[in-house]
């Protein structure tokens, strides 16, 4: 079992060296407001750091309270999220915003605030003990690999990665821990070329005693993604493009987009002038074959070509775009 000492190395390092981000209050501060905690752990689900510090300044100053960004339009907040990608977050982001709202507040325990929409075990923990000092497991992938490492643990399981966790937090800064190991994991103890001998829990470290650090925790392999085609129309005139409006349901559920049909597992034969663009998601990548059209696909508007970057595209349609605007074949209707 790791020392309550080394819990205070680990605090004081993070004192020394603590990563300015512009959700966070310095260590040993009063907490930060819940809301730029909540939407910051939202933002950076599956997202880094350097992608999220700009969109969540930018977004906190359109929307600085939970109070604000209710009153703002579905299509409005989407918007903003155009090119974060992982589009369920902003869809569960609005929901959740209304729903503290009606409550008045954010609820100040992990428990509490597991009830609101898309904040699942981990994120709860986080706001727990970051903006309201709750002794909470906040176990992310850098988190889990600090304390497997820490505990010389091959096969980490997050009941066992949570007590270790929690079993660190003797002291009233259990905000101020997550983070410091969130800086470790991001900065120090990498999954690869971990940096050891700049670790302040080195001493205690079972993983760096064995010799061999980066084989813990054990590598899980991952499986081969499928893959999946789907075509989209570019459809020109007058220096506008015509834009849809995706379902609200599914993936990239209520964002703008290129008009198109299902995607699906086998590739079409139809010849394309304009090329292909590839985009990865968690559980599968996507061929997106561009083709020029001259009528209209779907209930849709006209959005101005010189203003596309203000349509709210995600990524894979802005890439869309950007092949055809680049191609030498592109015709107007």
């Amino acid at each position: 079992m790791v020392t309550a000492n080394a819990a205070t190395r680990l605090i004081q390092h993070y004192v020394d060296n603590f990563r300015r981000l512009p959700w966070r209050s310095p260590p040993g501060e009063p907490p930060p407001d819940p809301y730029r905690v909540w939407l910051s752990e939202i933002m950076l689900q599956q997202t880094t750091v350097a992608t999220v510090r700009p969109r969540f300044e930018r977004f906190v100053a359109r929307w600085p309270t939970v109070e604000t960004l209710v009153g703002a339009s579905d299509e409005e907040i989407l918007t903003e999220w155009a090119g974060l990608g992982y589009y369920a977050r902003a869809r569960n982001l609005i929901a959740c915003a209304r729903e503290v709202a009606r409550r008045g507040s954010f609820p100040k325990n992990a428990a509490g605030l597991r009830e609101l929409p898309g904040i699942g075990a981990y994120t709860a923990a986080a706001i727990a003990a970051i903006a309201f000092g709750e002794k909470a497991a906040a176990v992310d992938t850098n988190v889990e690999r600090v304390i497997a490492r820490l505990n010389g643990v091959k096969q980490p399981t997050r009941a066992k990665t949570e007590g270790l966790l929690v079993a660190m937090m003797t002291g009233d800064r259990p905000g101020d821990l997550v983070q410091a190991m969130m800086d470790l994991g991001a900065m120090i103890c990498r999954p690869k070329n971990a940096r050891c001998f700049e670790c302040p829990l080195r001493a205690d470290c079972a993983a760096f005693a064995s010799g061999t650090p980066d084989a813990f925790p054990e590598r899980q392999k991952r499986a081969a993604r499928p893959r999946k085609y789907g075509v989209a129309y570019w459809i020109e005139r007058g220096g506008s493009v015509w834009l849809v409006r995706r379902p609200a349901k599914g993936l990239l559920g209520g964002m703008a987009a290129l008009p198109g049909g299902e995607w699906t597992e086998t590739a079409p034969d139809r010849p394309n002038a304009c090329g292909t663009v590839r985009h990865l998601f968690t559980h599968f990548s996507l061929d997106l074959n561009v083709v020029l059209r001259a009528q209209p696909e779907g209930a849709g508007w006209w959005q101005p070509i010189d203003s596309l970057a203000e349509a709210g595209l995600p990524t894979l349609y802005r890439k869309a775009a950007e092949a055809v605007l680049a191609s030498n074949d592109r015709i107007a209707a």
